[in-house]
């Protein structure tokens, strides 16, 4: 299946850097939060992706026009860097449709502007790029498929805890409660779409409002419910959240290089 990215944002609530790079460029580890959303789609196969582009455009172009896998893998050099061989298995090739969609546009008009890109496939996946999971794709699929739902999308609980109150009409607090205690849910930015979703968007459609109000008219929009691992950037202080994850070697979102190889396969 392809996948559309949406990376055209500004990010302003992590200003302190999408002021130079755009907000899916900003780095956790040694990689872009990009490079991670994509290597989860890649870990199942699904490896043809489509970026809708806009906010600094040229600076994902620059990424992806001078990629080097060997700077993500073990590899030996020889005739002084003119020579480079990769150790181990080879990573999963990716083919990448870099698309500038504007600056100003809003999500449902950045996938309209590439839907020539997957006007050819029944169904496709779309991600915000700025959050990680590892929500069991396959499955969410699969189920998918076996409706007739035209989306869906994940929904997991916010990540940080705050505390709801119910008071009566007078203000007197009848209890309070930990917001991971409550059954709010919430988008988290993992979509399937078929391709009926064009049917539902009409200009200047912001994706999850119009388009998405007219799905649950017809019933046609499902959420699958997850209450494992789901991280978006939308702070620093999410970022270092990630980057600690990080260098203790703790990143979920990754399957082990065997299995990875067996989904590929």
């Amino acid at each position: 299946m392809k996948v559309v990215l949406f990376c055209g944002g500004l990010g302003t609530r992590i200003r302190e850097y999408s002021e130079s790079i755009p907000k899916p460029m900003i780095p956790i580890g040694h990689q872009p939060i990009l490079w991670h959303v994509m290597q989860y789609y890649s870990q199942y196969g699904h490896r043809d992706f489509v970026l809708c582009l806009g906010y600094k455009a040229n600076v994902v172009k620059d990424y992806f026009l001078n990629y080097k896998q060997a700077t993500n893998s073990d590899c030996v050099v020889s005739h002084f860097g003119k020579k480079v061989e990769l150790l181990g298995d080879r990573p999963a090739d990716w083919r990448v449709s870099l698309v500038d969609t504007g600056i100003w546009r809003n999500i449902g008009q950045r996938l309209l502007a590439v839907r020539h890109l997957v006007q050819d496939e029944d169904i496709f996946l779309a991600n915000y790029s700025d959050g990680l999971t590892d929500a069991p794709l396959p499955e969410m699929i699969d189920r998918f498929k076996r409706s007739d739902n035209v989306g869906c999308f994940v929904a997991i609980h916010p990540p940080i805890t705050f505390h709801l109150a119910d008071f009566d009409q007078d203000g007197v607090v009848c209890q309070m409660r930990a917001s991971q205690e409550s059954e709010i849910w919430i988008n988290g930015g993992y979509f399937i779409f078929r391709k009926e979703i064009f049917d539902y968007i009409q200009e200047g459609d912001e994706l999850v409002v119009q388009p998405f109000k007219r799905l649950i008219e017809r019933r046609k929009l499902m959420a699958y419910r997850y209450e494992g691992f789901w991280r978006a950037m939308d702070t620093l202080r999410d970022r270092q959240v990630l980057e600690e994850m990080i260098e203790r070697g703790d990143m979920p979102w990754q399957m082990s290089r065997q299995f990875a190889a067996a989904v590929g396969s």
